[in-house]
């Protein structure tokens, strides 16, 4: 039986982790919830629980079963399971390491004890107290450190800058309800064309771009809610590429995994 590297989540971020990490030859299984609310659905492995199976950049993730992990496995996938209280840890599987890239900004439920080695990325998660290693996700640079004491830095709440556009870019759900979309990711938009709308308040494009991200049309949301990602740069091919911040990311778990002798010997000995 294979040693498995389990991620929780399935968003963009946690995406690149898994795609980075499954290209290095590692077996890579994701969790998620029931409905997913990734608003990059493009490049989000947890698409996959809507539509039976997703592919990011040539790698496949599938919908899967407990009894179909290992199968899904075989054929070079990556299963992507419905278990958002991780009951997959008491599972006859060999799940050496949990990566929690849910970005919930809150320590996990689990103990260190779980697994050999658990990794929180961002904050929320302090090393050596509820997780043993933290990633810090915030730009700059100390993004993608590793941290085995402390905690990563505070979320700013501050979107990432793109062309000089920063809050703008985010688009947010004017009120509670059913989403209805006006288009899809990659279409472009122009300035004060209607995106989509919740409860019949439109969601107006504040600037010209592409839009590299929105939730699926039908869904319930919250006022305030992220819904989607509007990009100035306004190139759809970047709508269906991971990130960078998601593969460096990818790059700084496979160091924290890596790093860890007993770990190594069991993956690959």
């Amino acid at each position: 039986m294979p040693n498995l590297i389990l991620i929780r989540g399935g968003g963009d971020l946690a995406s690149g982790i898994a795609y980075r990490l499954h290209k290095a030859g590692l077996k890579v299984i994701i969790t998620e919830i029931g409905q997913p609310l990734s608003v990059r659905r493009k490049v989000s492995f947890c698409e996959a629980v809507y539509d039976g199976e997703i592919t990011i950049e040539g790698v496949i993730g599938r919908l899967a079963a407990p009894e179909t992990i290992l199968s899904t496995l075989s054929d070079g996938e990556i299963p992507v399971l419905v278990d958002p209280d991780l009951t997959i840890l008491s599972s006859p599987l060999s799940i050496l390491c949990l990566v929690d890239a849910t970005l919930r900004k809150r320590p996990p439920e689990t103990g260190l004890d779980t697994v050999k080695l658990s990794i929180g990325m961002g904050p929320g998660f302090t090393a050596a107290k509820d997780v043993h290693a933290v990633i810090e996700t915030n730009r700059g640079h100390t993004l993608g450190r590793v941290y085995w004491q402390g905690s990563a830095l505070a979320d700013t709440g501050i979107p990432e800058q793109v062309l000089g556009i920063r809050a703008e870019r985010v688009l947010r759900a004017p009120a509670d309800g059913k989403l209805i979309t006006h288009g899809d990711i990659g279409d472009h938009f122009d300035k004060g064309d209607t995106i989509c709308e919740v409860e019949g308040i439109p969601v107006n494009a504040p600037f010209d771009g592409s839009l590299r991200g929105l939730l699926r049309s039908g869904v319930i949301v919250k006022k305030g809610l992220k819904i989607g990602d509007l990009d100035p740069r306004d190139d759809p091919r970047y709508c269906t590429l991971i990130s960078d911040k998601s593969l460096a990311l990818g790059g700084s778990v496979l160091e924290a995994i890596l790093s860890q002798k007993e770990i190594r010997k069991e993956l690959w000995d």
